[in-house]
């Protein structure tokens, strides 16, 4: 969900208005990194009193944003993907044919409330432009499932059979982030490529290269929103 086009102006002002998108969808480890807690917190009680939210005053970070917003889902009564649809949304997950399972996955988000649709529209189409960004932010769709399916499905965690299909779930939310056009906007099938991992020597005893000690990255910064912010009432970046 693109922002439309600015109006016709200085090219200073045009910069600014596109700064905010840019800022958020490269924040490396976007819903990944933990902002704040309490900034966290501050941003729900916020909302809660005014949904037109002016962040820029608060001095949050973008990952604060981020994190509220989760809670925000994690929070509601009942999940933004109905627990009623989820046996329907794992069968059909299993179909191995691709194009088959997506038209199935496709009349089964039909069946959401029209208020669950449409906030579960928005939702994914903004992970999918954070995908889109994924050499810069390094948020994959695989990564962005791996955070959000346990907010947006809510499974019952305690159930030990639930367990064995935690990776469905997963691959159902990451199916709807990667085919976010398909689902939403009457747009193509998009080709998706999977990585594999290399087999294992053929031979059992060939030798193989000694592990190389893993370099860990410095720790990510959470990137301060920056004053020429302006949100949205959701305050989705």
């Amino acid at each position: 969900m693109s922002l439309p086009p600015p109006p016709p102006g200085p090219l200073p002002l045009r910069r600014r208005r596109r700064r905010p998108t840019l800022l958020g969808l490269c924040t490396e480890g976007l819903y990944r990194v933990s902002g704040n807690k309490t900034d966290q917190d501050n941003i729900q009680k916020q909302f809660d009193q005014d949904h037109n939210i002016n962040l820029v005053s608060m001095e949050v970070t973008v990952n604060a944003v981020a994190g509220a917003l989760k809670a925000f889902f994690a929070d509601l009564p009942d999940p933004l993907i109905p627990y009623s649809l989820h046996p329907e949304l794992l069968e059909a997950a299993k179909i191995l044919d691709k194009t088959e399972r997506l038209h199935a996955l496709k009349e089964i988000v039909k069946k959401f409330h029209p208020v669950n649709y449409d906030v579960f529209r928005y939702v994914i189409t903004h992970l999918n432009r954070v995908s889109q960004q994924n050499k810069i932010n390094l948020m994959t769709a695989d990564n962005l499932s791996i955070c959000f399916w346990p907010t947006l499905m809510r499974p019952d965690f305690e159930n030990r059979e639930f367990l064995s299909t935690t990776k469905i779930h997963q691959s159902v939310v990451e199916t709807f982030i990667q085919q976010c056009q398909f689902f939403f906007y009457n747009g193509e099938i998009v080709e998706t490529t999977n990585i594999v991992a290399p087999p294992p020597p053929s031979n059992p005893g060939q030798l193989v290269e000694p592990m190389v000690p893993l370099q860990l990255p410095p720790p990510l910064q959470p990137q301060l929103i920056q004053p020429q912010l302006q949100t949205d009432p959701l305050g989705i970046i």
